[in-house]
C-alpha cells in the first residue's frame, strides 16, 4: 500500500536526434549529483557535496543479436520528474512508513530501450528498460563498471568458484580496491568508505527473470561486473543430494522477453556508517506488495532445532527426530509465546521426499499438538525436490496444516535460480504459507513484493559456530553495515553458551558462541529478521527463565528505527519502537565502550526501562548479565555500557 503526499507529473523534455550530450540529476536535498554522458558511451557519474564518488562509468546491454544498448547512443527524448511518497510497509523490517523522495530521469533512445536514472536523498540507480515486443531476447552480458575516484576502502565478500556459484556466505576482508585482483569478485552487497569517509553500499535491487551482478577487482579503483550463465545442464557431485556440478552453459546470461525493465543498479550513500543502520533503499526499488490478502502473514520467533543438535535434556525419553521431541519444542515455545518451531532437516523420510516424515516422526499428532498450544510448524526443504514437486508438495503441506516452508541449498545465482525464488514466493503466498530462503543470495526486494517472504539467509551466521572460529563479535558489528543492508538477515541468534576471547571451542552438539551472553541478546534489537531463531536447546533456554522470557519479549518488526551510533567491525547501537514500546540494542567487537545516548526520540511521557547488560563478572563467566529496572524520561541520557565482546538491550514501556 502506498500513501501518495504529493506526486509532480513528469515534464517531457523533447528531442529530435538529441542535440544534448550531457544530462544533471540532483537528489531532492540538492547533496547527491548524478551526471551522464551520452556522447560515444552512455556514462554516469556521481558526487556527494562536491566530491567525486564515482568517476564516468560505461553502461551497455549486449544482446545476442549483436545489438548494444548504450553504445553510440541516440537520444529520442528525455523527461524528469519528482515523486515524494511515503510506502506503507506490509511487513515493516525497518520502518512503517517509509519515505520515498526521488528526482528521476529518463532517456528514450533510438533502439527501442530506455535508461532510467533516480536521485534519492541516501543514494543512486539506474536501469535498463527495453520496448522489443514479445518476442525474447538474449543478453550476451551487461556492462556494468564503477570506477570510483580513489583507491577506497572496501569489505570484500571474497568467492573463487569460477562458475559464480555462492551461498553467500563469505567472511567480509578488509582491504583496499586496488588490491583486488583482476580475478578475484565479490558479491553484493559491497561496503565501500572513500578516504574523505563517504560511506557506499553498491548492490542491486528489483531482480527478476535474470541472474545476479557480481563484481570483479581490476587491481585498480575500478570494479567490473559480471553474471553467471544459464545453465543448460547438471549433475549431481557424487552422492550427493544438494550439490550439483555445471555439465553444460549457454554462452548468454538471460534469455528474456523484449518488453521488460532491468534490474536497478543500486548505490546506498551516506556520510557515516551509521546512517546505513536506518536505508531501505532496496526496498524503496523493488515492486510493490502483489497480494491482496496479506492479513495472515504473521512475523516472529522460532524455536529452531538445527543449531543445538535437539540436544535436550533431564526428560525421560531419547531426544532426536522424533514426536515426543519436538513436542517438548512446542511445549517450550508456548510457554514462552514464541509463534512457531522450525523442523529442520531429518523431519522427512528422505532429504528428497518431502512428502512423508521419517518413521521415528508422527507429524500430523504434533501439528494437531501445536495447532492445540497455537504454535505453528514450518518444514524444511531441500530447493530441488521442490521445485520438480512444487503444487504437489505444498499442497500436502496446507492439507497437514503447516505454517511455512524454509527452502534450502540453492547456492546458484542464474537467471533460473533467480525465477525459483519468484515461483516459490508466488506458490506459498497462494497457500497461505510463510517462506523462509536459505542457501540463498541476497535480498533484492521480492519480499515487499511477496511479503509472505519473510527471511533470507545469504549470510556467514551462527551456524558456522558448530565448525569454525570465524564468527566473532567483529563480524558480528561487520553485518549491519553490509550484508544487512539489502535486507532481512537470517543470522539466527539466541547461544546460551558463551565464551570470552580466548575460550571458545568448537562443538556439533552443545556449540557455543563467542562474546558475551548480552551480546547475543543484543542481535534480538539489531539484527533485521521477520522470522527470528532462538537456535539454542531448549532445556538451557527453561534453565534460564527470567533471561529466557526478557528476549521472547522482542518483537520481530518495527514501526521506526533510530540509528544511535555506528562504525562498520566496531559497533553498532540502535533504537526501534514496535507500538508504544520502545527497544535500544547495542554490541561491540572486542573492544570495551561505553556510549552516551540522549533519548530525544522518546516523548513526554515517563517509561519504565529495563536494562540487560554484562554482568560484573563478565570477563571471567561470558555469559554473567544483569538486569535493571527503573524509571526515565526524554530528557534524560542513557549510559550504554558494553564489555569487550559485549552487548547491551532495553525495553522502554511507557507508564501511564
Amino acid at each position: 500500500m502506498i500513501k501518495t503526499i504529493k506526486i509532480l507529473l513528469f515534464t517531457l523534455l523533447l528531442h529530435t536526434a538529441a542535440t544534448a550530450k550531457d544530462y544533471t540529476l540532483l537528489s531532492p536535498d540538492k547533496k547527491i549529483t548524478i551526471k551522464i554522458n551520452t556522447d560515444k558511451k552512455v556514462s554516469w557519474s556521481v558526487l556527494r557535496n562536491q566530491e567525486l564518488l564515482i568517476k564516468p562509468s560505461p553502461m551497455s546491454l549486449l544482446l545476442g543479436d549483436g545489438r548494444e544498448l548504450g553504445v553510440s547512443p541516440v537520444v529520442l527524448k528525455s523527461s524528469t520528474g519528482t515523486i515524494n511518497q511515503v510506502i506503507t510497509a506490509v511487513i515493516p523490517v525497518r520502518s512503517k512508513l517509509i519515505p520515498e523522495v526521488y528526482n528521476e530521469l529518463r532517456l528514450v533512445m533510438k533502439g527501442g530501450y530506455t535508461i532510467e536514472f533516480r536521485a534519492y536523498n541516501d543514494g543512486v540507480a539506474y536501469r535498463f528498460v527495453t520496448n522489443f515486443g514479445l518476442q525474447p531476447v538474449e543478453i550476451n552480458n551487461e556492462v556494468v563498471s564503477f570506477n570510483f575516484n580513489e583507491n577506497c576502502q572496501v569489505y570484500l565478500p571474497k568467492e573463487n568458484n569460477p562458475e559464480l556459484q555462492s551461498h553467500y556466505e563469505a567472511d567480509f576482508k578488509e582491504m583496499k580496491l586496488a588490491d583486488i585482483p583482476p580475478e578475484q569478485y565479490g558479491y553484493l552487497p559491497l561496503y565501500i568508505s572513500t578516504p574523505a569517509g563517504t560511506k557506499m553500499v553498491v548492490t542491486e535491487a528489483d531482480l527478476h527473470d535474470y541472474p545476479n551482478l557480481f563484481l570483479f577487482g581490476t587491481g585498480g579503483n575500478s570494479l567490473k561486473g559480471n553474471f553467471p550463465k544459464v545453465i543448460l545442464e547438471t549433475k549431481p557431485k557424487g552422492k550427493s543430494d544438494r550439490t550439483e556440478i555445471i555439465v553444460k552453459k549457454a554462452a548468454y546470461t538471460a534469455k528474456t522477453t523484449g518488453d521488460r525493465t532491468y534490474p536497478w543498479r543500486t548505490v546506498i550513500i551516506s556520510p557515516t556508517d551509521k546512517g546505513l543502520l536506518e536505508n531501505e533503499l532496496v526496498y524503496k526499488l523493488a515492486k510493490p506488495n502483489i497480494l491482496k490478502d496479506t492479513q495472515w502473514i504473521k512475523p516472529g520467533k522460532v524455536a529452531w532445532d538445527w543449531w543445538n543438535d535437539n540436544n535436550i535434556y533431564g526428560v525421560n525419553f531419547k531426544a532426536g527426530l522424533n514426536t515426543a521431541t519436538y513436542k517438548y519444542y512446542v511445549d517450550f515455545a508456548a510457554a514462552y509465546g514464541l509463534e512457531y518451531i522450525i523442523l529442520d532437516e531429518g523431519w522427512s523420510r528422505t532429504t528428497t521426499d518431502l512428502l512423508a516424515s521419517n518413521p521415528q516422526l508422527d507429524l500430523k499428532e504434533l501439528i494437531r499438538y501445536a495447532t492445540e498450544k497455537k504454535v505453528g510448524i514450518i518444514l524444511w526443504a531441500l530447493w530441488k525436490p521442490l521445485d520438480q514437486h512444487m503444487d504437489e508438495i505444498l499442497d500436502q503441506y496446507v492439507k497437514w496444516g503447516v505454517k511455512g516452508v524454509k527452502v534450502d541449498y540453492m547456492a546458484r545465482a542464474d537467471q533460473y535460480m533467480v525465477n525459483f525464488y519468484e515461483r516459490t514466493a508466488a506458490a506459498t503466498a497462494k497457500r497461505k504459507l510463510l517462506l523462509d530462503m536459505h542457501g540463498a543470495y541476497k535480498p533484492v526486494g521480492l519480499n515487499r513484493e511477496y511479503p509472505n517472504l519473510l527471511n533470507y539467509e545469504g549470510v556467514r551466521g551462527m551456524e558456522n559456530d558448530k565448525w569454525e572460529e570465524t564468527i566473532t563479535p567483529e563480524h558480528d558489528v561487520t553485518l549491519p553495515f553490509t550484508r544487512m543492508v539489502a535486507g532481512p538477515m537470517d543470522f539466527t541468534p539466541g547461544a546460551m553458551i558463551n565464551s570470552n576471547k580466548d575460550e571458545f571451542h568448537i562443538s556439533m552438539t552443545s556449540p557455543m558462541s563467542r562474546g558475551t551472553r548480552a551480546h547475543q541478546a543484543s542481535m534480538y534489537v539489531i539484527y533485521d529478521s521477520p522470522l527470528q531463531m532462538l537456535c539454542d536447546n531448549p532445556s538451557n533456554y527453561q534453565k534460564e527463565p527470567i533471561y529466557t522470557h526478557y528476549i521472547s519479549r522482542f518483537p520481530t518488526t518495527w514501526d521506526q528505527t533510530v540509528a544511535l551510533e555506528g562504525k562498520i567491525g566496531e559497533y553498532a547501537v540502535v533504537a526501534r519502537k514496535n507500538g508504544n514500546n520502545w527497544y535500544i540494542g547495542g554490541m561491540t567487537n572486542w573492544e570495551a565502550r561505553n556510549f552516551s545516548i540522549p533519548l530525544t526520540f522518546l516523548d513526554a511521557k515517563k517509561y519504565k526501562i529495563e536494562i540487560l547488560k554484562d554482568g560484573i563478572n563478565v570477563s571471567k563467566h561470558a555469559a554473567d548479565y544483569q538486569l535493571i529496572t527503573k524509571e526515565i524520561t526524554a530528557q534524560e541520557t542513557l549510559s550504554v555500557d558494553l564489555a569487550a565482546g559485549g552487548g547491551y538491550t532495553a525495553i522502554l514501556t511507557p507508564i501511564n
